[in-house]
């Protein structure tokens, strides 16, 4: 099938997606050069660190990829004018936060990069060049893109006509396993109108991915389906937290219950897992944007729907940090309490809308101590999100930990919010002999082994089970 031979690739967007994406195709695609460009030139400059431990996002796996391609032919560049002046195929990848005022404030994605990077596109580009979304943006976003790429061009009689073919590529990648999800894709998604620019993308694609697994079909269906599938999967996140309380209500155990449902093959065991409520850059900010086009469309019993998965979402949250509160005396004022860690989900440095951050603020706001540790979050970004202007590791009522040990020193309680590996085997023996009693554990992620816990003599509370609790 007709198809254009794809020799130069550049990615608008340095970030989450933009990085891992590109490096497994350098990867696979040894004879395409790959370009990541950026506006960010802090971002760019880890980028290129020769020490890959200080790249500006951690994925297991990632710093091995950008070793083995980089400056070979994947690079990284603030030059962005001259990647999209040599590229055949771009792909956009920039930030689409909820907006937050104006028309759909709170729900609506914020699409200014996305277009600001259409019209550089649009300006700089040369020849024929097939434009991607890799964004999860709105329905329809895909056909705006092509009205920006063909209306903004400045005629220039001495120089070839410009044109372009617009595509959706959307990512189905969880944090974490980003690099497993890029190699092995359960599917990978072209949606379309143009055959030889679906085509092109294809080819690519099947360096290392099977045939069968490359799904095509046309725009709408293709943007429609990432806003769809996170929906889904938050859905999910949402229903067995909600299960969790009943669990806690009664005397039910909610890792029986979620055995017993995911084993039904019609269910499935994945995302069954209870905690402290979803986070990460594009569950909420996906929902919300459902929300708003099933408003927008006057689907408004479908928009409540999907809004409540965000309610439980929030309530959750809520509910675990006021049972913070009411176990320890019902007041945690002037008491430490040790946070164990702040990203959204395990092997990432991600924060966004973790549900450390908003758990942490109302622990501060009820006068706590917190001493907050991370293995991968950094100091910065912790300031960053709980909105401290301290320039100093005391941050107040804040602490930044470097280690578990100096985070549960006279600590009144651990609260295990992010499932890392190193949380689950903590020597409970020695760390009670350090804190004040009675001495607590919030296992938040149902990690740790509550019996050997217990029988050091923690109190504790697990997410979804009252029977350990007792």
């Amino acid at each position: 099938m007709a198809s254009l031979k794809i020799k130069n690739i550049c990615c608008i967007g340095a970030g989450y997606v933009g990085g891992p994406t590109m490096a497994v195709f350098a990867q696979h695609c040894p004879n395409v050069k790959v370009t990541v460009a950026d506006i960010n030139e802090s971002r760019i400059k880890l980028w290129n660190d020769s020490d890959t431990s200080n790249l500006p996002i951690y994925e297991p796996g990632l710093d091995k990829l950008i070793s083995n391609c980089r400056n070979k032919n994947l690079f990284f560049t603030n030059n962005i004018q001259e990647s999209i002046a040599n590229a055949d195929m771009i792909f956009l990848s920039v930030n689409t936060p909820t907006k937050s005022k104006g028309v759909g404030a709170g729900k609506a994605s914020d699409l200014r990069w996305v277009e600001a990077s259409a019209r550089q596109v649009a300006k700089f580009a040369q020849g024929h060049t097939i434009v991607i979304e890799k964004s999860t943006l709105p329905v329809r976003t895909a056909k705006t893109i092509q009205r920006i790429l063909t209306n903004s061009q400045e005629i220039n009689l001495k120089k070839p006509k410009k044109s372009f073919s617009v595509l959706s590529n959307p990512e189905f990648l969880s944090e974490g396993t980003a690099i497993k999800d890029l190699q092995e894709p359960d599917r990978v998604l072209i949606g379309g109108e143009d055959q030889i620019a679906i085509n092109s993308l294809v080819d690519l694609y099947t360096n290392w991915v099977p045939c069968e697994k490359i799904i095509c079909t046309n725009l709408w269906s293709s943007e429609l389906s990432k806003l769809t599938a996170n929906a889904f999967l938050a859905q999910r996140i949402s229903s067995i937290n909600a299960i969790s309380a009943l669990c806690e209500a009664t005397e039910a155990d909610i890792t029986q219950v979620s055995k017993a449902i995911g084993l039904d093959k019609r269910i499935g065991n994945e995302f069954l897992s209870p905690g402290p409520g979803f986070g990460g850059s594009c569950f909420q900010k996906d929902i919300l944007n459902l929300v708003y086009l099933c408003e927008y469309y006057n689907l408004d019993e479908v928009a409540r729907y999907w809004e409540e998965v965000i309610n439980i979402n929030n309530w959750q949250k809520d509910r675990i940090a006021k049972l913070i509160v009411n176990s320890l005396f019902d007041t945690v004022s002037g008491k430490k309490l040790a946070i164990l860690g702040f990203s959204f989900k395990a092997n990432t440095n991600d924060t966004r809308n973790s549900a450390s951050i908003d758990i942490c603020r109302d622990l501060l706001e009820e006068g706590a101590i917190l001493s907050i540790y991370d293995p991968k979050v950094d100091i910065h970004q912790i300031k960053k999100d709980l909105e401290i202007k301290s320039e100093t590791k005391d941050m107040g009522n804040c602490l930044f930990a470097n280690s578990i040990e100096s985070a549960t020193q006279d600590a009144h309680a651990v609260i295990i919010l992010t499932e890392w590996k190193q949380f689950k085997d903590i020597a409970w023996e020695e760390t009670i002999k350090k804190m004040k009693k009675p001495a607590w554990i919030f296992d938040t992620r149902s990690l740790i082994d509550v019996k050997k816990a217990k029988g050091v003599g923690f109190d504790i509370w697990q997410v979804g089970n009252q029977t350990k609790n007792n």
